[in-house]
Protein backbone atom coordinates (compact mmCIF):
# COMPACT_ATOMS: atom_id res chain seq x y z
CA UNK A 1 0.00 0.00 0.00
CA UNK A 2 1.25 3.48 -0.85
CA UNK A 3 2.64 5.37 2.12
CA UNK A 4 0.31 8.00 3.50
CA UNK A 5 1.15 11.65 2.92
CA UNK A 6 1.97 13.24 6.26
CA UNK A 7 0.38 16.68 6.56
CA UNK A 8 0.65 19.38 9.20
CA UNK A 9 -2.30 21.76 9.12
CA UNK A 10 -1.80 25.01 11.03
CA UNK A 11 -5.21 26.33 12.01
CA UNK A 12 -7.86 24.10 10.56
CA UNK A 13 -10.79 23.90 12.96
CA UNK A 14 -13.05 26.80 11.96
CA UNK A 15 -14.11 27.10 8.32
CA UNK A 16 -11.77 26.68 5.34
CA UNK A 17 -9.24 24.67 7.32
CA UNK A 18 -11.96 22.54 8.88
CA UNK A 19 -13.46 21.62 5.51
CA UNK A 20 -9.99 20.88 4.13
CA UNK A 21 -9.27 18.47 6.99
CA UNK A 22 -12.64 16.78 6.45
CA UNK A 23 -11.88 16.30 2.74
CA UNK A 24 -8.22 15.31 3.18
CA UNK A 25 -9.23 12.73 5.78
CA UNK A 26 -11.23 10.75 3.21
CA UNK A 27 -9.67 7.34 2.66
CA UNK A 28 -9.02 7.90 -1.05
CA UNK A 29 -6.79 10.91 -0.26
CA UNK A 30 -4.37 8.77 1.76
CA UNK A 31 -3.36 11.46 4.24
CA UNK A 32 -2.06 11.28 7.80
CA UNK A 33 -3.14 14.62 9.27
CA UNK A 34 -1.84 16.52 12.27
CA UNK A 35 -3.67 19.73 13.15
CA UNK A 36 -1.97 22.43 15.21
CA UNK A 37 -4.30 25.05 16.64
CA UNK A 38 -5.77 26.43 19.82
CA UNK A 39 -8.18 23.52 20.05
CA UNK A 40 -11.45 25.48 19.97
CA UNK A 41 -13.08 22.66 18.00
CA UNK A 42 -11.97 19.05 17.98
CA UNK A 43 -10.78 17.58 14.68
CA UNK A 44 -10.06 14.16 16.13
CA UNK A 45 -13.44 12.83 14.96
CA UNK A 46 -12.05 13.04 11.42
CA UNK A 47 -9.04 10.92 12.34
CA UNK A 48 -6.65 13.85 12.70
CA UNK A 49 -4.10 14.13 15.48
CA UNK A 50 -4.73 17.42 17.22
CA UNK A 51 -1.99 19.39 18.99
CA UNK A 52 -3.24 22.35 21.00
CA UNK A 53 -1.09 25.44 21.20
CA UNK A 54 -0.54 29.04 20.13
CA UNK A 55 1.71 29.39 17.07
CA UNK A 56 3.22 32.53 18.62
CA UNK A 57 4.46 30.55 21.62
CA UNK A 58 8.04 29.62 20.78
CA UNK A 59 7.69 26.12 22.20
CA UNK A 60 4.55 25.15 20.26
CA UNK A 61 6.17 23.76 17.13
CA UNK A 62 8.45 21.54 19.20
CA UNK A 63 5.41 19.33 19.79
CA UNK A 64 5.11 18.73 16.03
CA UNK A 65 8.15 16.54 15.68
CA UNK A 66 9.12 14.76 12.47
CA UNK A 67 9.03 15.27 8.74
CA UNK A 68 5.96 16.40 6.79
CA UNK A 69 5.17 16.00 3.13
CA UNK A 70 3.38 19.34 3.36
CA UNK A 71 2.58 22.10 5.81
CA UNK A 72 -0.71 23.86 5.03
CA UNK A 73 -0.93 27.19 6.83
CA UNK A 74 -4.45 28.57 7.22
CA UNK A 75 -3.78 31.05 10.01
CA UNK A 76 -0.66 33.03 9.14
CA UNK A 77 -1.70 36.67 9.45
CA UNK A 78 1.31 38.72 10.46
CA UNK A 79 4.89 39.04 9.37
CA UNK A 80 7.09 36.42 11.00
CA UNK A 81 4.43 33.68 11.10
CA UNK A 82 5.94 31.68 8.23
CA UNK A 83 9.53 32.08 9.38
CA UNK A 84 8.73 31.01 12.95
CA UNK A 85 6.88 27.94 11.67
CA UNK A 86 9.70 26.85 9.36
CA UNK A 87 12.35 27.46 12.00
CA UNK A 88 10.29 25.76 14.71
CA UNK A 89 9.74 22.60 12.66
CA UNK A 90 13.11 20.94 12.72
CA UNK A 91 12.13 18.05 10.44
CA UNK A 92 11.95 18.01 6.65
CA UNK A 93 9.16 20.01 5.00
CA UNK A 94 8.25 18.67 1.56
CA UNK A 95 6.09 21.67 0.61
CA UNK A 96 4.74 24.77 2.34
CA UNK A 97 1.26 25.87 1.21
CA UNK A 98 0.25 29.33 2.39
CA UNK A 99 -3.40 30.36 2.33
CA UNK A 100 -3.40 34.01 1.32
CA UNK A 101 -6.17 36.11 -0.34
CA UNK A 102 -6.98 37.86 -3.61
CA UNK A 103 -6.97 41.08 -1.58
CA UNK A 104 -3.15 41.17 -1.83
CA UNK A 105 -3.34 42.66 -5.33
CA UNK A 106 -2.77 46.34 -5.99
CA UNK A 107 -6.17 47.98 -5.99
CA UNK A 108 -7.82 50.42 -8.35
CA UNK A 109 -6.47 49.24 -11.71
CA UNK A 110 -9.90 48.25 -13.01
CA UNK A 111 -8.49 45.18 -14.76
CA UNK A 112 -9.14 41.50 -14.08
CA UNK A 113 -6.11 40.39 -12.10
CA UNK A 114 -3.99 37.40 -13.02
CA UNK A 115 -1.46 35.93 -10.63
CA UNK A 116 1.39 38.10 -11.94
CA UNK A 117 -0.42 41.37 -11.08
CA UNK A 118 1.53 43.63 -8.71
CA UNK A 119 0.89 43.22 -4.99
CA UNK A 120 -0.45 46.10 -2.91
CA UNK A 121 2.39 48.11 -1.36
CA UNK A 122 0.24 50.87 0.12
CA UNK A 123 -0.85 50.63 3.74
CA UNK A 124 -4.55 51.09 4.48
CA UNK A 125 -6.05 51.76 7.89
CA UNK A 126 -8.22 49.54 10.03
CA UNK A 127 -8.42 45.77 10.44
CA UNK A 128 -8.86 45.18 6.71
CA UNK A 129 -5.73 47.20 5.98
CA UNK A 130 -3.74 45.27 8.58
CA UNK A 131 -4.99 41.98 7.13
CA UNK A 132 -3.95 42.88 3.58
CA UNK A 133 -0.55 44.20 4.68
CA UNK A 134 0.04 41.04 6.71
CA UNK A 135 -0.74 38.72 3.82
CA UNK A 136 1.43 40.70 1.39
CA UNK A 137 4.35 40.56 3.83
CA UNK A 138 3.81 36.83 4.42
CA UNK A 139 3.87 36.01 0.71
CA UNK A 140 7.23 37.75 0.41
CA UNK A 141 8.45 36.04 3.56
CA UNK A 142 7.35 32.64 2.29
CA UNK A 143 9.31 33.08 -0.92
CA UNK A 144 12.43 34.30 0.92
CA UNK A 145 12.44 31.65 3.67
CA UNK A 146 11.56 28.71 1.44
CA UNK A 147 14.02 29.61 -1.31
CA UNK A 148 16.73 30.03 1.31
CA UNK A 149 16.01 26.53 2.68
CA UNK A 150 15.11 24.94 -0.67
CA UNK A 151 11.55 24.14 0.40
CA UNK A 152 8.97 24.01 -2.42
CA UNK A 153 6.13 26.44 -1.72
CA UNK A 154 2.71 27.33 -3.10
CA UNK A 155 0.39 30.28 -2.45
CA UNK A 156 -3.40 29.94 -2.75
CA UNK A 157 -5.40 33.17 -2.96
CA UNK A 158 -9.12 32.55 -2.37
CA UNK A 159 -11.79 35.12 -3.16
CA UNK A 160 -14.83 35.39 -0.83
CA UNK A 161 -15.26 31.98 0.77
CA UNK A 162 -18.77 30.75 1.43
CA UNK A 163 -20.40 27.51 2.44
CA UNK A 164 -21.36 25.39 5.48
CA UNK A 165 -19.41 26.15 8.69
CA UNK A 166 -18.82 29.78 7.67
CA UNK A 167 -18.64 31.64 10.97
CA UNK A 168 -18.25 35.08 9.32
CA UNK A 169 -21.51 37.11 9.16
CA UNK A 170 -21.90 36.88 5.40
CA UNK A 171 -24.36 34.56 3.66
CA UNK A 172 -25.36 33.02 7.00
CA UNK A 173 -26.50 36.42 8.30
CA UNK A 174 -28.95 36.80 5.41
CA UNK A 175 -30.16 33.22 5.74
CA UNK A 176 -30.87 33.85 9.41
CA UNK A 177 -32.81 37.02 8.51
CA UNK A 178 -34.90 35.06 6.00
CA UNK A 179 -35.71 32.21 8.35
CA UNK A 180 -35.95 33.95 11.71
CA UNK A 181 -37.26 37.39 10.76
CA UNK A 182 -38.83 36.68 7.34
CA UNK A 183 -37.12 39.71 5.81
CA UNK A 184 -34.42 40.27 3.21
CA UNK A 185 -32.94 43.60 2.14
CA UNK A 186 -32.67 44.86 -1.43
CA UNK A 187 -29.96 47.45 -1.88
CA UNK A 188 -31.25 50.07 -4.29
CA UNK A 189 -27.88 51.68 -5.05
CA UNK A 190 -25.42 48.75 -4.93
CA UNK A 191 -23.61 48.36 -8.25
CA UNK A 192 -20.54 46.43 -7.10
CA UNK A 193 -19.53 43.00 -8.41
CA UNK A 194 -17.66 40.29 -6.54
CA UNK A 195 -16.47 36.71 -6.78
CA UNK A 196 -17.04 33.77 -4.47
CA UNK A 197 -15.40 30.41 -4.01
CA UNK A 198 -17.30 27.50 -2.49
CA UNK A 199 -15.30 26.25 0.48
CA UNK A 200 -15.27 22.62 -0.67
CA UNK A 201 -13.80 23.69 -4.03
CA UNK A 202 -11.13 25.67 -2.17
CA UNK A 203 -10.34 22.58 -0.07
CA UNK A 204 -9.97 20.47 -3.21
CA UNK A 205 -7.64 23.13 -4.64
CA UNK A 206 -5.26 22.47 -1.73
CA UNK A 207 -5.38 18.75 -2.50
CA UNK A 208 -4.64 19.52 -6.17
CA UNK A 209 -1.53 21.48 -5.16
CA UNK A 210 -0.21 18.87 -2.71
CA UNK A 211 3.00 17.37 -4.02
CA UNK A 212 2.25 18.78 -7.47
CA UNK A 213 5.50 20.03 -8.99
CA UNK A 214 3.55 22.34 -11.31
CA UNK A 215 2.47 24.23 -8.20
CA UNK A 216 5.96 24.72 -6.76
CA UNK A 217 6.92 28.38 -6.59
CA UNK A 218 3.50 29.40 -7.90
CA UNK A 219 0.45 31.36 -6.72
CA UNK A 220 -3.15 30.62 -7.75
CA UNK A 221 -6.35 32.61 -7.54
CA UNK A 222 -9.34 30.63 -6.29
CA UNK A 223 -12.61 32.10 -7.51
CA UNK A 224 -15.71 30.87 -9.26
CA UNK A 225 -16.41 31.77 -12.88
CA UNK A 226 -19.50 33.85 -12.10
CA UNK A 227 -19.32 37.52 -11.16
CA UNK A 228 -22.08 38.23 -8.63
CA UNK A 229 -24.03 41.37 -7.74
CA UNK A 230 -26.12 41.93 -4.61
CA UNK A 231 -29.30 41.51 -6.66
CA UNK A 232 -28.01 38.23 -8.07
CA UNK A 233 -26.90 37.06 -4.64
CA UNK A 234 -30.31 37.74 -3.09
CA UNK A 235 -32.07 36.10 -6.05
CA UNK A 236 -30.00 32.91 -5.60
CA UNK A 237 -30.87 32.87 -1.89
CA UNK A 238 -34.59 33.17 -2.66
CA UNK A 239 -34.35 30.38 -5.23
CA UNK A 240 -32.62 28.18 -2.66
CA UNK A 241 -35.29 28.92 -0.05
CA UNK A 242 -38.22 28.17 -2.34
CA UNK A 243 -41.83 29.30 -2.09
CA UNK A 244 -42.35 28.00 1.45
CA UNK A 245 -40.10 30.84 2.63
CA UNK A 246 -40.39 33.45 -0.12
CA UNK A 247 -44.21 33.59 -0.04
CA UNK A 248 -44.07 35.22 3.38
CA UNK A 249 -40.77 37.01 2.89
CA UNK A 250 -40.74 40.81 3.13
CA UNK A 251 -38.16 42.36 0.81
CA UNK A 252 -37.08 45.72 2.20
CA UNK A 253 -35.58 48.23 -0.29
CA UNK A 254 -32.96 50.53 1.20
CA UNK A 255 -29.72 52.22 0.30
CA UNK A 256 -26.37 50.83 1.38
CA UNK A 257 -25.96 53.78 3.74
CA UNK A 258 -29.34 53.05 5.32
CA UNK A 259 -28.36 49.41 5.73
CA UNK A 260 -25.12 50.34 7.49
CA UNK A 261 -27.00 52.68 9.85
CA UNK A 262 -29.49 49.90 10.60
CA UNK A 263 -26.60 47.47 11.27
CA UNK A 264 -27.64 45.24 8.38
CA UNK A 265 -24.56 43.41 7.02
CA UNK A 266 -23.02 44.74 3.81
CA UNK A 267 -20.12 42.28 3.63
CA UNK A 268 -19.36 42.36 -0.10
CA UNK A 269 -18.20 45.21 -2.38
CA UNK A 270 -21.17 47.52 -2.83
CA UNK A 271 -19.86 49.96 -5.45
CA UNK A 272 -18.03 49.87 -8.76
CA UNK A 273 -15.13 51.64 -7.06
CA UNK A 274 -14.79 48.73 -4.62
CA UNK A 275 -15.01 46.07 -7.34
CA UNK A 276 -11.81 44.02 -7.77
CA UNK A 277 -12.03 40.95 -10.01
CA UNK A 278 -9.58 38.10 -10.64
CA UNK A 279 -8.94 35.39 -13.22
CA UNK A 280 -9.08 31.71 -12.27
CA UNK A 281 -7.65 30.40 -15.55
CA UNK A 282 -4.18 29.53 -14.27
CA UNK A 283 -5.47 27.18 -11.57
CA UNK A 284 -7.90 25.50 -13.92
CA UNK A 285 -5.23 25.04 -16.56
CA UNK A 286 -2.29 23.92 -14.41
CA UNK A 287 -3.95 22.15 -11.47
CA UNK A 288 -7.28 21.09 -12.95
CA UNK A 289 -9.23 23.06 -10.34
CA UNK A 290 -12.99 23.00 -10.90
CA UNK A 291 -15.72 25.18 -9.43
CA UNK A 292 -19.25 24.53 -8.24
CA UNK A 293 -21.93 26.61 -9.94
CA UNK A 294 -22.88 29.46 -7.61
CA UNK A 295 -26.59 28.61 -7.59
CA UNK A 296 -25.77 25.03 -6.58
CA UNK A 297 -23.25 26.10 -3.94
CA UNK A 298 -25.54 28.65 -2.33
CA UNK A 299 -28.31 26.06 -2.34
CA UNK A 300 -26.13 23.63 -0.39
CA UNK A 301 -25.15 26.44 1.96
CA UNK A 302 -28.75 27.47 2.53
CA UNK A 303 -29.77 23.91 3.37
CA UNK A 304 -26.91 23.56 5.84
CA UNK A 305 -27.74 26.77 7.70
CA UNK A 306 -31.46 26.05 7.57
CA UNK A 307 -30.80 23.27 10.08
CA UNK A 308 -29.36 25.90 12.39
CA UNK A 309 -31.86 28.74 12.00
CA UNK A 310 -35.18 27.17 11.04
Amino acid sequence: MEKKRRLLVIGGSYFYGRVFVMEAAREENNCDITVLNRGTYSMEEFGATQIKGDRHDGSTFAACAGAYDAVIDFCAYREGDVRSAVEGLHGKIGQYILISTVDVYERGSGIVKTEDHALEERRFGGEAGDYIAGKVALEKELRSVCEERKIPYTVLRPAILYGPYNYAPRESAYIRMMLADHVLPRFTDADGRFQFVYVKDAAHAVLSALGNEKAYGQAYNLCQDEEVTYDGFFDRLKEAAGPEVTERLQVVPLTVEQAVRAQIPVPFPATKAETELCSNEKGKRELGITYTDFAEGIGRTYRAFKQVYA
